[in-house]
Parts: C-alpha cells; structure tokens; sequence
C-alpha cells in the first residue's frame, strides 16, 4: 500500500498511534539539536514535545496545547519518564504571551491547522522565534487526497444526506494550499517558506470495533451524527463500520493520507 513501511503495528489507537509513521517524518524534518530551545504547538499529551526534548538535552522544550485534559496528561507523562528540561502550557498559541527571541525552532504536527486568525497567530508564534529560528510543522494536503476522510464522509453521507457535507467546525485541511500558506507566513514575517510531500498512512486501530470507536471520536463524525435522529446515525455507524472492515489489514486498519511539511525562517 501507499507508505507501507512494513514496520509492526503499534498496539492500540489513538492519536500518537495514528500519526506514527507522520511522527517519524516530522522529527527528521526537525532535525532538533542538543542546544534547541524548542517551542511545541497543539503538543497533545505531549509526544512530539518530549521527543524534542529528549534531542535537546542542553536545551529545552515547551509544549502548548488548547485541551487542558490533555496538557495534564502530557505533564504527567513527562514525569513519569524524567524529563526535566520539559514544560507544558495550556494557552492558545495565537495570542499566549510567549518571551520573545525565545525559541530556536517551533514544530507542530497537526496542530496550526484551527486557529481563527491564522495571521495573528503566524505572527505571534514568530515573535517568540530567535532571528534565523525554524518553523517546521505538518498540515494536511486537500480532502481530495485523504483517503480517511473521504470514506468518513462518504460513509456517513449515505445515510445522513446533506448533513455530512454540511460546513461547521474546525477545517482540518485550511494550511492545505502552498500559495496561500506562503502568503500568510509571508505575511507574519517567515522568509524561505518550502513544501515537502508527505505520503503515509493513518492507522486507526487493530481491529474494526477499536477502529470505529476511535474514528467516532472525531469532531467530524460527531458533528454529523448529532445532526440525525437515532435511526440515521444508526444507519451511518454502519455503513462507517462496513467501510473500516473494509480498510482491514494484517497489521490493523490504516487508510491512506497525504500532507504537507512545511519549512520556514524568521529573518
């Protein structure tokens, strides 16, 4: 299949265990160094954060995340791997009062995608960059290449009609253009903005029934069931179900993807 590593499995879903062939992309692309100060955004629970800071060892890392679950969970973790040189903050990274010239690097992965005023938040994040200091997060290419959110939509949409098309909440795919991209990062002050093709795929779970808990989970499938009556949602649960079982493999049920690295300078 498209991104087959033949690596094994990971053992159970979620959101670390779906990424983790893009995790891996994303930490070459990185390339975080001993002495990095390291700014994390839309950390999580903290994976990406404690793997930078882990390279950083003379330097540090911090991770920033809009789920305050989440940032308890990331520092919990932290702990109970004896991280020291690692912080975590639940703030938004549009308009959280980072040190300016603080950080070497800021990574994402998946997390640059929600803000309401892009611009205001590129800005921000790049005052908090050192001069020469990298940007480097990971973004979703167009709908039309995602494979997981086709089948989403399609399942559902069988049995919910327009409701499944129907625009509202996060657009996970609003970083997917290189121009615009470009011009907003431009625009917030980034020079040397480049564009890497990443081509993996998701992985959702070793069988269908931990699959289709997870992907039920989104917030796009949520928004979608909530809008049908009980016999609706019934209806689309299984179709969704029949389209998973369909996505099932040896090693679990992946779906393919595809995204953007996205490389960029402060002055």
């Amino acid at each position: 299949m498209p991104g087959a590593t033949g690596d094994h499995p990971p053992a159970t879903s979620g959101y670390d265990a779906e990424l983790r062939r893009h995790n891996e992309v994303l930490r070459r692309a990185a390339a975080v160094r001993p002495h990095d100060h390291v700014l994390d955004i839309g950390c999580g629970t903290g994976q990406t954060t404690r793997q930078a800071a882990r390279t950083a060892r003379a330097g540090s890392a911090l991770g920033v995340d809009v789920s305050a679950s989440a940032i308890t969970r990331a520092r919990e973790l932290a702990r109970a791997e004896g991280i020291g040189n690692i912080a975590f903050e639940h703030a938004d990274a549009q308009a959280h009062p980072f040190p300016r010239e603080r950080f070497d690097l800021v990574i994402s992965r998946f997390g640059t995608m929600f803000f309401a005023d892009p611009g205001s938040a590129f800005a921000n994040i790049g005052r908090a960059l050192r001069p020469a200091g990298r940007l480097v997060m990971m973004v979703w290419r167009a709908r039309e290449l995602n494979a997981w959110d086709l089948t989403i939509r399609r399942s559902l949409g069988v049995a919910a009609g327009a409701a499944a098309d129907a625009s509202g909440g996060p657009d996970p795919f609003s970083l997917a253009d290189p121009p615009a991209v470009e011009d907003l990062l431009r625009g917030a002050g980034f020079t040397d903005v480049s564009f890497t093709d990443v081509h993996e795929e998701v992985y959702y779970g070793p069988d269908v029934a931990t699959a289709l808990d997870w992907v039920c989970g989104f917030t796009c499938t949520g928004d979608i069931l909530e809008r049908l009556d009980p016999a609706a949602a019934a209806r689309a649960v299984g179709n969704l179900r029949e389209a998973l079982a369909a996505h099932l493999g040896d090693d679990g049920v992946r779906f393919d993807s595809r995204a953007w690295t996205v490389t960029a300078r402060r002055p």
